[in-house]
C-alpha cells in the first residue's frame, strides 16, 4: 500500500494527491476546532456522522477543489513539463492552493463564530460586497497579522512537501496515460455533481452536527448554485386552484372585501369605520435586536434600559417572529408584507420594480415614504429596491463629514443616523404633509463599534455593548422628538429586523426568530401588551388599522386585531427551510419536496417530531405557494 501511493506520487499526478492529502488534514483539523468550540451543543452520539460524513464531503470537495491542477498536468507537454525551471511553476501553483486552503480555514472559524454555520446564503452574498465585508473583517480582526501568519506556514508546508512536487517533475507520462488519469480524475466532481447534495450531511436532528458533517468550501459552491430556488421545482406543492382558493379563505377577514372573484386575484377593499388618523409614522428597524435583549423577557443585564423603560408606555408586542436570519429579508417583511421566498430576499432579485408595498399605501394617502439608512445603500441592492417601490431614499451620503461622529464600514453612528432622520422629518412636515420614515440601524453589527462616551461598556468589546449604544441612541432621537411641534401627532414603532443569531440544534430554532415591537403614541395609542402569535409581515397591516385607514390591499399580512381568536399564524426561514408556525406546531418546507412537523419549545428553540397534520401541511403550502406565484408571475404590482 505504502509503495503504490509513492509510486502515485512519483508521477506526474504526484502533486494532485499532495494537494487532497493536504486538502484533507486541514479540512480535518477545520472540524476538530469548530467541534471544540462548539461542543457543548453536540450530543456524543453524532461524532462518528460528524468524522465519516465529514471525511466523505472533505473528499468531494477536493474533487472539485483540484480540477484546475488536474487540467493543468493533463495538458502540459513533456518538453516543457520536464524543465528544470518548471518545477517552479508547481511550487507556485501548490503554494497558491495552500495559502487557499489555510485562507479558507481561518475564514471558517470566523464565520462559525459569527452564524454557527458552515458558509451558506450569507457567504455568497457577501461575495458581492466586498467592499463592506472585507472593511468588516479588517474593523473586527487583526487581518494584516492573520495573512502574514498564513503566509508563513504556507510557506513552512511548502518547503517540507517541495521534493513530492520536485519527483513529479522528473517523470515522463504519455498523453495517453495523462488524459486515463485526467479522465478518471475528472469524473469524481462531474459525478459528484449530479449525484451529492449538501442534504446528505443532514444526518441529525442537531443542525450543529449537521453543519459540523459539512466542508465550508463545498458548502459556498453549493450556495453559489442555489441562489434563487424555484418553489414549484424544489417544495412541495398542491394544484394552483387549490391552494389560491386555499389562501382566499385564509386571508379573507371581517374589515376586508375581495374585488374580483378570480381565484388569483387576492386584492382586497380593507374598511374601517370612523374617521382615519394622518398621523406621521416613524419606523424604525434595528439590527439584530433579539427579543431576548429586553428585560421584559428575561434578559439581567440591562443593556436595554430606554427601551425597557418605553415598553411600558407602549403597544408592547410580545410573541412576534421574524421571517429571516437577514436584513433583507426583514426589509421585505416590512415593507412588502409578503411571506418570505425560497431563495434570494425579493429586495435582491430582478424584476422587484413598482410592488405593493407599504410605502405606497402611504404615498396614496398623502405622504412622503423614506426610506432612511446609516450605510451606503447600494448594499443588499436597498437604494435600487426602495426607489423603485415608492420610498425616497436617504443614505449616508447625505450627511457631511462634520455630521458624523463615528462611522465604521456598516454606516454612521446611530445616533448620526437618527440626525439625518430627525432633519429628513422635519423637512417634510415643515413643507405641510405627514412622513411615513422607515429608519435602518446598523451599529448592533460586528466590529460593534460606536463613539466612546456614550454608553459605559467600551467600544469595539462585544454585542451586549453595541445593543446598549442603539438602546442609548433611540432614547436620544425619541427624546429629542418630544420637543418637536409633530411629537403628539407622531406613531413611533421599533422593532427588529431579525434576531443576533440564528443558530440552534434544531432546523429553525424557533427562540432565534423571536422579536421584540413596541409602538409608542402618547395620547394616540394606549400601552397594553399584545401577546398573540404574530408575523413580521402582519406588521404592516396591524399599523395600518391602528391608523383606522381604509386602503386596497394585496398584503399576506393579517391586522392581528382584527383577526379571529385561533387564526394566528408566523412564518419563519432560511433561504432554504421555510417554517409556518400555527396551533402550537411548525410545519418544515424543505427542497427535494420535503415536508415535516415538529412541536417546537419556544422557550429554548428545541423541537420534537410529530406526526403531520395534513391540514396545517396544506395551509403552509398554500402560503408560500401562491406568495413565490404572484412574484414570479408580477401579480403583486
Amino acid at each position: 500500500m505504502r509503495e503504490s501511493i509513492l509510486k502515485i506520487l512519483n508521477q506526474r499526478f504526484g502533486p494532485v494527491m499532495v494537494v487532497t492529502l493536504l486538502l484533507l488534514g486541514i479540512s480535518t483539523i477545520t472540524r476538530i476546532v469548530l467541534l471544540i468550540y462548539s461542543f457543548k451543543e453536540v450530543e456524543p452520539i453524532n461524532l462518528p456522522g460528524i468524522i465519516l460524513l465529514g471525511l466523505f464531503f472533505d473528499l468531494i470537495n477536493a474533487g472539485y477543489f483540484v480540477i484546475p491542477l488536474v487540467i493543468y498536468l493533463w495538458i502540459v507537454p513533456i518538453r516543457i513539463f520536464e524543465r528544470k525551471w518548471h518545477r517552479f511553476v508547481l511550487y507556485g501553483m501548490f503554494i497558491v492552493l495552500t495559502f487557499i486552503l489555510l485562507f479558507n480555514a481561518i475564514s471558517e472559524f470566523f464565520f462559525w463564530d459569527e452564524f454557527n454555520s458552515r458558509f451558506n446564503f450569507i457567504a455568497v452574498d457577501y461575495l458581492v460586497y466586498t467592499t463592506e465585508v472585507l472593511g468588516n473583517i479588517r474593523q473586527s480582526y487583526p487581518i494584516e497579522w492573520i495573512i502574514v501568519a498564513i503566509v508563513f506556514v504556507t510557506v513552512i508546508i511548502g518547503y517540507f512537501l517541495r521534493p513530492l512536487i520536485k519527483q513529479s517533475n522528473e517523470t515522463s507520462v504519455p498523453f495517453k496515460q495523462r488524459s486515463l488519469w485526467a479522465t478518471l480524475l475528472l469524473i469524481i466532481p462531474i459525478l459528484s455533481y449530479f449525484f451529492v447534495s449538501n442534504k446528505l450531511h443532514h444526518f441529525s436532528k442537531n443542525m450543529y452536527a449537521n453543519e459540523l458533517a459539512g466542508n465550508g468550501m463545498y458548502e459556498l459552491f453549493s450556495a453559489y448554485l442555489n441562489n434563487e430556488l424555484n418553489y414549484d421545482q424544489f417544495y412541495q406543492t398542491q394544484s394552483e386552484e387549490e391552494s389560491f382558493k386555499l389562501i382566499k379563505e385564509l386571508l379573507q377577514t371581517s374589515e376586508s372585501e375581495y374585488l374580483s372573484t378570480d381565484i388569483y386575484h387576492l386584492e382586497r377593499k380593507i374598511k374601517h369605520v370612523g374617521t382615519e388618523k394622518r398621523l406621521n409614522v416613524i419606523l424604525i428597524s434595528v439590527e439584530s435586536l433579539s427579543a431576548d435583549f429586553l428585560a421584559s423577557f428575561g434578559n439581567k443585564k440591562g443593556i436595554t434600559p430606554f427601551l425597557d423603560s418605553l415598553a411600558n408606555h407602549s403597544l408592547f408586542f410580545t410573541n412576534l417572529y421574524a421571517t429571516g436570519t437577514r436584513t433583507v429579508r426583514g426589509l421585505e417583511a416590512l415593507s412588502l408584507c409578503i411571506p418570505p421566498t425560497p431563495g434570494q430576499s425579493i429586495v435582491r432579485r430582478p424584476n422587484n420594480e413598482q410592488l405593493f408595498s407599504l410605502g405606497k399605501v402611504f404615498k396614496d394617502k398623502g405622504y412622503e415614504s423614506k426610506y432612511i439608512y446609516g450605510g451606503y445603500g447600494y448594499f443588499d441592492n436597498m437604494n435600487y429596491f426602495f426607489a423603485n417601490n415608492n420610498y425616497e431614499v436617504i443614505d449616508r451620503s447625505s450627511l457631511s463629514e462634520k455630521e458624523i461622529d463615528y462611522e465604521n464600514v456598516w454606516g454612521v453612528a446611530d445616533e448620526n443616523l437618527f440626525t439625518l432622520a430627525e432633519r429628513e422629518i422635519e423637512k417634510t412636515v415643515t413643507n405641510g404633509k405627514p412622513v411615513f420614515a422607515h429608519i435602518m440601524t446598523t451599529s448592533n453589527h460586528r466590529p460593534y463599534t460606536y463613539p466612546e462616551g456614550r454608553i459605559d461598556i467600551p467600544s469595539h468589546t462585544s454585542r451586549a455593548g453595541a445593543v446598549k449604544y442603539t438602546d442609548y441612541a433611540i432614547g436620544k432621537f425619541i427624546k429629542s422628538c418630544v420637543n418637536k411641534s409633530w411629537f403628539n401627532s407622531t406613531v413611533f414603532i421599533i422593532v427588529a429586523d431579525h434576531c443576533a443569531s440564528s443558530a440552534g440544534k434544531s432546523e429553525l430554532p424557533v427562540n432565534k426568530y423571536h422579536i421584540p415591537m413596541l409602538i409608542y403614541s402618547p395620547g394616540n395609542i394606549d400601552p397594553s401588551r399584545m401577546d398573540r402569535l404574530m408575523s413580521q409581515i402582519d406588521i404592516g397591516p396591524t399599523l395600518l388599522g391602528l391608523l383606522n385607514f381604509s386602503y386596497t390591499s394585496k398584503f399576506f399580512g393579517y391586522d392581528i386585531f382584527q383577526l379571529e381568536a385561533g387564526r394566528e399564524r408566523a412564518f419563519i426561514s432560511t433561504y432554504q427551510s421555510l417554517g409556518f408556525i400555527k396551533d402550537g406546531e411548525l410545519i418544515i418546507l424543505s427542497p427535494q419536496k420535503q415536508v415535516a412537523e415538529f412541536t417546537p419549545d419556544f422557550a429554548n428553540g428545541n423541537a420534537i417530531a410529530s406526526k403531520l397534520n395534513q391540514q396545517l401541511v396544506n395551509e403552509s403550502i398554500a402560503w408560500y405557494q401562491t406568495s413565490s406565484y404572484i412574484f414570479r408571475e408580477g401579480l403583486y404590482k
